[in-house]
């Protein structure tokens, strides 16, 4: 059990912004293991790249690399790409995978504070044991404490950034598939899992959905489902075609949307998302999905598909939810195959004034 002497994030006033608060930085884990993008490891560099300097138009990035041979690979990469170098910081923090997201560190603020920014260390274990080995992730966060002086706090239970969203004002949204499941925290029940995020997200609300989509290796994380682009408005992937598999659970995760209501008694304003076509690559569904964009100072990266009939109308419809940024798309055809896209591989650090 966590030390109870130690004074929880909650109590002293510190909570998970939303994303779209302002960052210091981007926190990447460099793409490096095969396994994860069998035959297509290479293909990942262009796009990964081009993320990377869109995102670092507007804010810092920091890329945790195993070593100096990783870092200038990685330099190569981002120079071919036009990246402006000097807002980028490497980090000899090595990993097992890219997934930042999941086994990056989780910044809390709490601008009145004498420390005004730390960072809870989940405890990961590659969402169920799937994907060992995870020791080397699993304390990213810890290293990036230690690089930044900032406190680190340590819950002691499994939780993956992806399975939680958060409105900036109170509100998490999770799934039941993904943080009930009996490969994450066996020994907790669903008040306890509860309790746990309270604490150490600063969050006064849970509001829990169902399933995840088809061919998603997390279980069910919220960031290829459901997404709050403002305090009280989500937008959520629907199916359209009533013969695919994510159809039923697609429309079961929108009646739940529509029931639930947020601290204040409002109800949550819906927009819903199409989802792209059915991605297969070596008979596997892929979890495509435009929910999985994030939400960077200098534009909103939105994954695309080669789909021309939904990427388009995708970007549309978020471009209306965020008028003040750029909303653009960037190809994840082949960073799919890893199972997650421009979310899931980045995590942000807000700025504190």
């Amino acid at each position: 059990m966590h030390n109870m002497t130690v004074q929880i994030p909650k109590a002293s006033g510190y909570q998970f912004p939303a994303e779209w608060h302002p960052h210091r930085a981007t926190w990447l884990s460099w793409p490096h293991k095969e396994a994860s993008w069998p035959g297509k490891l290479e293909a990942v560099f262009a796009p990964y790249s081009q993320f990377i300097k869109e995102v670092s138009a507007g804010e810092h990035v920091c890329i945790n690399v195993r070593d100096a041979a990783m870092e200038a690979f990685a330099t190569d990469h981002l120079a071919n790409a036009g990246v402006n170098l000097s807002a980028v910081t490497f980090y000899h923090h090595p990993t097992d995978d890219a997934w930042c997201r999941d086994h990056g560190p989780a910044f809390l603020i709490n601008p009145n504070a004498d420390i005004p920014k730390i960072i809870v260390d989940w405890d990961y274990n590659a969402w169920g044991n799937k994907y060992p080995p995870y020791e080397q992730d699993d304390v990213i966060p810890t290293l990036v404490g230690k690089a930044l002086d900032v406190p680190v706090y340590h819950p002691g239970i499994v939780m993956e950034g992806g399975s939680v969203d958060f409105n900036g004002e109170g509100t998490i949204l999770t799934s039941t598939a993904c943080l009930l499941n009996k490969n994450r925290n066996p020994h907790l029940n669903q008040q306890q899992i509860e309790a746990f995020l309270y604490a150490y997200y600063g969050v006064s609300q849970i509001l829990w959905l169902g399933d995840g989509i088809v061919g998603d290796d997390t279980d069910g994380h919220i960031d290829d489902m459901t997404r709050f682009v403002n305090a009280d408005t989500v937008v959520t992937v629907v199916e359209e075609n009533r013969s695919d598999e994510n159809y039923p659970i697609l429309q079961e995760n929108l009646q739940l949307l529509k029931k639930m209501r947020l601290i204040d008694g409002k109800q949550l304003q819906i927009i819903e998302l199409p989802m792209p076509k059915p991605m297969v690559y070596e008979g596997q569904r892929l979890p495509a999905s435009y929910a999985n964009f994030y939400i960077a100072n200098a534009a909103v990266i939105v994954p695309t598909y080669r789909d021309d009939r939904n990427d388009q109308k995708a970007l549309d419809i978020l471009a209306a939810c965020f008028p003040g940024r750029k909303v653009l798309g960037i190809d994840s055809t082949d960073i799919i195959w890893g199972l997650g896209s421009w979310h899931c591989l980045s995590q942000q650090e807000p700025d504190v004034k």
